[in-house]
């Protein structure tokens, strides 16, 4: 059997995908960062479809780092409402396709009338089964682990956990969304090679 003839694997049960270099692709044509992010998230409309199509069973898309919010108020203001945006136009069709939405990160950080949104997107979808579409909003892979280490220790002076039976296991389950398996492929969009604090 040729290379030609050969049988692709199985998909990834998980992809996990940093979008980045929407601003920067904007301003190489001449327009702004805004439209950047715009053409972005239409494109994330695409990578959806495509990926419930090849049986993904779970999504993680890195739309928004703690360290976002160091950006021109403008700019974070803009962001909120393409996110306010795409839960409004994209909820029907995230039903249709049984799709279970949710969230990972510090969201108490994020404004109260995008949060709202996010809550409301992730409780109406919770029964969905097809595929998990993960937001990273106000999410730092650093910022997870000391919130895990946090309810860790909380529990251990609670008497709850024996600080001698802690391994990877027993710190797994504290993580955001401890039954999500490992990404198998990171997808990282723009032309930068980095992890950038995605998921450590």
């Amino acid at each position: 059997m040729d290379a030609s003839e050969s049988k692709p694997g199985p998909a990834p049960r998980h992809v996990a995908i940093i979008m980045d270099g929407n601003g920067r692709w904007a301003e190489r044509r001449g327009l702004s960062r805004i439209e950047g992010h715009r053409a972005g998230l239409d494109a994330c409309r695409g990578v959806l479809r495509a990926a419930n199509d090849l049986g993904i069973e779970h999504l993680t898309l890195y739309a928004f780092s703690l360290e976002n919010w160091n950006r021109p108020k403008d700019e974070v203001r803009e962001l909120m409402r393409l996110l306010e945006r795409y839960l409004d136009e994209e909820i029907e069709e995230v039903m249709r396709n049984d799709i279970r939405l949710r969230s990972i990160g510090r969201n108490d950080r994020l404004p109260p009338s995008v949060r709202k949104r996010v809550e409301e997107a992730v409780e109406r979808t919770r029964d969905n089964r097809a595929m998990d579409l993960i937001f990273a909003l106000s999410y730092s892979g650093r910022a997870e682990i000391v919130d895990a280490a946090r309810r860790i220790a909380r529990d251990v002076e609670e008497g709850k956990v024996d600080p001698n039976r802690i391994d990877e296991k027993v710190f797994s389950a504290y993580l955001y969304a401890p039954d999500v398996p490992d990404p198998d492929l990171l997808i990282r969009t723009g032309d930068e090679m980095r992890v950038s604090n995605f998921l450590l």
